[in-house]
C-alpha cells in the first residue's frame, strides 16, 4: 500500500497500517486520522521490503525527493528503521528521522548481539525516539540518551452507537439472566492469560475458595482469535467448565461493543513470554470507556494503562490465586465495580486520540523539527 498526499514534509514509514490488524497497525491507523488533514504522508505495506529490505531504501529515497519529505517517521526499527538510518548518511539526502517503538520490536532486537549494536546506531542517528508505553521507554534508556525518548501512549477511540437491541439478542441467545459476565477480547495469543483464568476457575485458593464456589453465575466469554484457539478449546474441555465459558471467535465490530455494553468485569492478565509483552493495552481503556472495571496482569507496559485501586485491578498474571481472588472481589463488590468503572471512564477521557496526537506533534517541535 502507498498513499502520498500533496503538500506534506511529513512521512510515516510503516510495515503494519490498515486494512491490516492488530495494535501497531491500528496506532498508526489512528495516528493519521487524527492528523491535520494534507500534513501527513503514508508510505506503508510489507511489500516495501520485498524481496529484500534493501528495496525499502530505493522506495524510501524516491518518496523523500519526488515529495519533498523533510521529517520520517519510521514504524519499525528493524528493518525500516535501518533503512533510515543508512539513507540518512547519504550525501545530498538531507531528512530527519523519528522512531517508534512498541515492545516486542525492540526486545527482539536487543536479543541479538549484531542487531543490537545496530539498533543503538539507528537510535542514536533518530532526532526523536517515541515509545508507546514506559516499560519500552526504560529499555531504550540502556541503550540511548534519555532526551530523546518521550513517551506517547495510544488513544481511545469509541464509537457510541446504540446497540440496545443486539444486546438484548446476546442475553437471550446465550441466556445471560443473572449472570455475572467477566469478559476479555483481543488476539489469542499465550501472553494474554486466558489459560490462567480458565486454572482459577476450578483450582482453590489457601483459603479453599475457587471461583465456581465463590461465584456460581459467572460466566467467562472470550472474544477473539489467534493461535492459543485451539488451546484454549482444549482447556475449557479439560476444566470441565463449558457451561462457565463461552468462546467466540467471529464478532463483529458491533457484537464487541454490545459486549463491552453488557458485561459486568473485563479482563486480560497478560504477562511477559521471553521478552513478548503487552505493550499498554488498548482494551482496559476501551472497557473504561464503558464503565467496567477491568483486571490486568501487571507486566509490560499494562501500568500506563490501568492503575491499581483506580480503574482496575493489578495482578501477578503468574498466580492462578491472585487472578481468582481478584475476580471475586469484584464479583462480590458491586459497589467497587461502579467505583472502579466509573473512575475508568473519566481515565479513559484522558487518551482520546486527538490529544495523543498533538503530543506527537509537540515532541517533534521540541526538536525544530518543521510541521507546516
Amino acid at each position: 500500500m502507498e498513499t502520498l498526499k500533496q503538500n506534506s514534509n511529513v512521512l510515516l514509514f510503516t510495515l503494519e497500517y490498515p486494512p491490516a490488524i492488530g495494535g501497531v497497525a491500528n496506532y498508526y491507523g489512528n495516528l493519521v486520522k487524527y492528523w491535520p488533514d494534507g500534513e501527513i504522508q503514508i508510505l506503508a505495506g510489507e511489500k516495501l521490503i520485498k524481496p529484500h529490505w534493501l528495496f525499502g531504501l530505493w522506495h524510501l529515497w524516491r518518496a523523500i525527493r519526488k515529495f519533498d519529505i523533510k521529517i520520517v517517521l519510521v514504524g519499525q526499527i528493524l528493518p525500516l528503521g535501518t533503512v533510515a538510518w543508512l539513507l540518512s548518511r547519504v550525501p545530498g539526502v538531507k531528512f530527519n528521522y523519528v522512531v517508534f517503538l512498541h515492545g516486542l520490536d525492540l526486545t527482539s532486537a536487543l536479543k541479538v548481539p549484531r542487531k543490537k549494536k545496530l539498533t543503538g546506531k539507528i537510535l542514536a542517528g533518530a532526532q526523536k525516539i517515541i515509545a508507546a508505553n514506559s516499560y519500552t521507554a526504560k529499555l531504550a534508556r540502556e541503550i540511548v540518551e534519555q532526551g530523546k525518548i518521550e513517551v506517547i501512549n495510544p488513544g481511545v477511540d469509541r464509537r457510541i452507537t446504540d446497540n440496545a437491541q443486539l444486546i438484548t439478542q446476546i442475553k437471550e441467545k446465550y441466556n445471560l439472566q443473572r449472570k455475572l459476565v467477566l469478559l476479555q477480547v483481543g488476539r489469542l495469543v499465550a501472553r494474554k492469560g486466558v489459560d490462567k483464568v480458565l486454572e482459577a476457575f476450578t483450582v482453590e485458593t489457601r483459603h479453599g475458595a475457587s471461583l465456581l464456589k465463590e461465584c456460581p453465575n459467572l460466566i467467562y466469554v472470550i472474544i477473539g482469535n489467534g493461535p492459543a484457539t485451539s488451546n484454549i478449546q482444549y482447556l475449557i474441555s479439560k476444566h470441565n467448565i463449558q457451561n462457565n465459558v463461552l468462546l467466540i471467535t467471529n464478532a463483529d465490530d458491533s457484537e464487541v461493543n454490545s459486549w463491552y455494553e453488557l458485561c459486568d468485569i473485563f479482563i486480560m492478565p497478560a504477562r511477559n513470554i521471553d521478552g513478548d509483552f503487552e505493550g499498554f493495552g488498548i482494551v482496559y481503556l476501551e472497557a473504561n470507556a464503558y464503565g467496567k472495571p477491568v483486571i490486568a496482569g501487571d507486566s509490560g507496559g499494562v501500568r500506563d494503562a490501568v492503575q491499581n485501586g483506580v480503574n482496575g485491578l493489578l495482578v501477578d498474571p503468574e498466580s492462578v490465586e491472585e487472578i481468582s481472588n481478584a475476580i471475586i472481589k469484584l464479583a462480590q463488590d458491586e459497589s467497587l465495580r461502579k467505583k472502579l468503572g466509573e473512575q475508568g471512564r473519566e481515565r479513559a477521557r484522558q487518551f482520546n486520540w486527538q490529544v495523543q496526537v498533538e503530543k506527537v506533534m509537540k515532541a517533534l517541535k521540541q526538536v525544530c523539527l518543521k510541521i507546516s
